[in-house]
């Protein structure tokens, strides 16, 4: 094989955490640094990623905005274990050898359609909700002490995959980031709470944490329109660059900057 992707898997094994906005702003900051990219929805089911593609790609003014989409690929699960699990192969096989990165965004629970997607992970990026109840899938916390009693079922889970890769006699180091969203609205001292408490948990089990994306009600317009907040400019109907969509653009400049993705690629000059 003449050349690999490198691969980013997004996952959590909890629903409504902006894994599908994470994945779709990150393969269209990947995009606009000239890069050739795959991506792989494994949340299929619900299809958000599909979907946010599709909206991308039936917009009548796409190829005026220039608007770049990935070569995308959905592997729902059917059935059939065996055979979706070598759909999947093959699916990674192929995107790998023709793109530079490869995306994977994974669904809201345990399955192995996710296990084997994880496996394949080079950089693997958890958005997380900054919430007690949301570290629930990375730690058991003792209510009374607020003392990490031991890593939970997601944190179990991607430890697994890399003896899985290791099996596979590739490296078994994976840069793990949990992105902490939606800051914004929480009080001082949960905020206080929850870094000591990931600062204990990335010690123990191996993440680095990165400021993730705070809660926007442009995400959902941005869906629906098929855009990321690197494709606003002036002249779009109902998405001005005004003082919050920049600061929202901020955000994501500051998330992609931690994850350290400049070697795949330049950044693109502001328009």
């Amino acid at each position: 094989m003449s050349k690999r992707a490198h691969v980013i898997v997004v996952g959590n094994e909890k629903g409504g955490t902006g894994k599908s906005t994470v994945s779709m702003h990150l393969i269209v900051s990947l995009l606009n640094r000239g890069l050739s990219v795959g991506s792989i929805d494994l949340d299929a089911r619900q299809a958000t990623l599909t979907r946010y593609v599709q909206n991308r790609q039936n917009r009548k003014d796409a190829a005026h905005l220039g608007l770049k989409v990935p070569n995308h690929v959905a592997v729902p699960p059917t059935t059939d274990r065996e055979a979706d699990e070598r759909r999947l192969l093959e699916t990674f096989g192929h995107l790998t050898a023709l793109h530079d990165v490869v995306v994977i965004d994974t669904p809201g629970s345990d399955h192995y359609l996710s296990r084997l997607g994880h496996s394949f992970a080079q950089t693997l990026i958890t958005p997380l909700n900054d919430s007690l109840v949301d570290l629930d899938v990375l730690a058991r916390v003792e209510p009374e002490t607020m003392r990490i009693v031991r890593p939970s079922h997601y944190a179990e889970m991607v430890w697994d995959t890399k003896k899985t890769r290791a099996l596979r006699g590739e490296k078994a180091v994976v840069d793990w980031i949990v992105l902490r969203n939606r800051l914004a609205h929480l009080d001082a001292r949960n905020k206080q709470v929850m870094e000591k408490l990931l600062v204990d948990l990335a010690k123990r089990i191996g993440f680095r944490t990165a400021p993730g994306l705070g809660e926007r009600v442009i995400y959902r317009s941005l869906f629906l329109e098929g855009l990321t907040l690197l494709d606003l400019r002036h002249g779009i109907p109902g998405f001005d660059l005004n003082m919050s969509n920049v600061a929202a653009r901020q955000e994501l400049r500051a998330l992609v900057e931690s994850i350290g993705l400049d070697g795949l690629g330049s950044e693109p000059a502001e328009d």
